[in-house]
């Protein structure tokens, strides 16, 4: 939980590709806090009043007078909070955050959720690994399930960092540009729950990591894939159908999304028989049009949007790679953590492929 090296203050510079916040127990790490207090350029937010004013407010709901609860904490605790709670330490920001206990801050974090998420379905969703692949449609879902706490641990993978082209969907800002595309969403977590583990695979994925990734430190409860890479797609369906862990995709397309049950389905097709599988064996010896072509048969060719067919052609001449627009990217996000939420809770979700098209639904 704690780790003194964080605590000092370093420059900026490398402070930025830090994404693990320092967590401080208000009497066991005093003389820490102290230190970080006084440094002049350490911002410090101590709203711990607030806090647990929201907090018995939230658990008296029936009596929601926010003068009455606070004159009660105030004389509770005589206004005096230093010993209470925790600080969490955000590096890359220089900024030190008081707040309740672990506990208190998950249960007022997750109170709006009930009862669309009842308090069982916290609790075993808190137990939950969820591997994402690919951070730009991936950014939104990771966030999204930070949001509503689908999993108590996230692992990431991507190799990219951060461009301008990029901020046409992705939730980050010009001050991240060049950091890991890893990093910016594992601080975004960071700074929405502290307490949610997150580890990195800085390199994408590859066949070496793979396993680890998949299996490593933790066994994914479920994979979401969003990445590029057509021969990654298969290679990481391959080893997810093995170890029977069930993969989500969103194409970004028409709300495009596929579901694949490896976990209840384990001798299922990779992308619903799309495609024969013996294809993507010489998938790296094949031109640029025919690897297209296949692409084109696992996002359903002739389904796929009318500016997304026009736009296929000129992949590698007029434009680097297929469009995709922040609204997708959201809905992407949106749906794909739905579908793991109900994925997770084991609620009764088929494999398959779905659309969520507004030009279907508004038209």
């Amino acid at each position: 939980m704690f780790n003194s090296n964080e605590v000092n203050p370093l420059p900026l510079s490398e402070a930025r590709f830090l994404f693990r916040p320092v967590i401080l127990e208000s009497q066991k790490n005093a003389s820490e806090i102290l230190s970080l207090k006084e440094q002049p350029d350490v911002l410090v937010l101590d709203t711990i009043e607030k806090q647990l004013v929201e907090l018995y407010k939230l658990r008296n709901p029936s009596n929601p007078d926010k003068t009455k609860i606070r004159a009660q904490v105030q004389e509770e605790f005589h206004s005096d909070y230093s010993n209470l709670g925790l600080w969490v330490y955000y590096p890359w920001k220089k900024t030190l955050v008081h707040t309740v206990s672990k506990a208190e801050f998950i249960e007022i974090r997750t109170n709006r959720n009930k009862l669309k998420i009842t308090d069982e379905e916290q609790e075993q969703l808190s137990s939950k690994v969820v591997g994402v692949v690919g951070l730009s449609v991936g950014n939104s879902v990771a966030l999204t399930i930070a949001m509503e706490r689908l999993a108590g641990k996230i692992i990431l993978a991507d190799f990219d960092e951060l461009e301008v082209s990029n901020l046409n969907r992705l939730r980050a800002s010009l001050c991240d540009l060049d950091l890991p595309k890893t990093i910016i969403a594992a601080q975004q977590i960071a700074e929405i729950d502290p307490f949610i583990e997150v580890e990195l695979f800085n390199d994408g994925l590859t066949d070496q990591n793979m396993q680890s990734f998949l299996s490593g430190t933790s066994k994914l409860d479920l994979l979401v894939e969003v990445c590029d890479s057509i021969q990654l797609k298969y290679q990481v369906r391959k080893k997810a159908r093995e170890l029977q862990i069930p993969v989500v995709m969103d194409t970004n397309d028409r709300g495009l999304v596929d579901i694949e049950l490896f976990n209840v389905e384990p001798n299922r097709p990779i992308f619903h028989g799309l495609v024969d599988e013996a294809e993507f064996d010489k998938i790296d010896e094949l031109p640029l049009d025919e690897r297209m072509k296949l692409i084109s048969k696992i996002v359903g060719g002739d389904a796929i949007s009318d500016r997304l067919k026009l736009s296929m052609p000129q992949i590698g001449k007029t434009l680097t790679s297929y469009p995709q627009l922040a609204s997708g990217v959201m809905l992407g996000g949106a749906v794909t953590a739905y579908l793991c939420r109900k994925i997770l809770l084991k609620d009764d979700t088929p494999s398959g492929r779905f659309y969520v098209d507004f030009d279907e639904i508004f038209k």
